[in-house]
């Protein structure tokens, strides 16, 4: 497996591969067939094969992708570093959507300071990752048959994804323990709706209540 390429025109055919396989990834891993998506993108079969050379790790690397616009999205601007112009990305303008449905329900602690994290902000990026889960069955599948296996593509997917995702959380929670803790009753309750043993509301209320209860309760440092 390719890594990433660096120059432009290469970066772009890249790009559009990974934004094809998201319109698959919502069918199933089993409706990811790559030579439909090389036909869609516009690319040589030989091409996509090269980047990635399975359905499993076109899916993996759609969802690094979009753990990464999720993080650029909830980090901090670093002055002179560009952030915070042009359009916003798709992760971004999902993140900041759902920010903004989460902020209604989820209010802070009575007694909080204006030192604690903003319990709206953490549980739009919880949120976030939440649906892309739920929503794209393809990532949820392979990121439950996948296991770690040494010095293969794969697994160098995998920690990049679990790295990326608890950075993405921290960067509103400031505490990567939370992080960790969220990302967990995340796969749970993906679980639990994809199992229909709870409804996507009762899930939405769950994961809510747990970012407000993880924020409230959060030692001073």
């Amino acid at each position: 497996m390719a890594p990433p390429p660096t120059l432009p025109r290469q970066r772009l055919r890249y790009t559009r591969i990974l934004d094809v396989a998201a319109g698959f990834a919502r069918k199933g891993l089993d409706s990811v067939v790559l030579s439909e998506v090389a036909a869609k993108a516009d690319v040589p079969l030989g091409t996509l094969y090269r980047y990635f050379p399975s359905a499993t790790q076109l899916v993996l690397a759609l969802y690094r992708k979009q753990l990464t616009e999720l993080h650029a999205a909830n980090s901090p601007a670093v002055p002179g570093s560009g952030a915070g112009t042009g359009a916003p990305s798709a992760a971004g303008a999902s993140a900041a959507s759902a920010k903004k449905t989460a902020g209604r329900s989820a209010k802070p602690a009575a007694g909080s300071t204006s030192g604690d994290v903003p319990a709206h902000a953490l549980v739009g990026v919880v949120m976030e990752i939440f649906h892309m889960r739920l929503m794209q069955p393809a990532v949820e599948q392979c990121l439950n048959k996948a296991v770690y296996t040494k010095d293969t593509d794969t697994t160098k997917l995998l920690r990049e994804i679990d790295a990326m995702a608890e950075k993405a959380v921290t960067a509103v929670s400031g505490d990567a323990a939370i992080s960790r803790v969220l990302l967990l009753t995340v796969t749970g309750l993906v679980q639990s709706v994809r199992c229909r043993r709870l409804s996507l509301f009762e899930a939405e209320e769950d994961l809510k209540k747990a970012c407000v209860l993880l924020t409230s309760t959060r030692p001073a440092a």
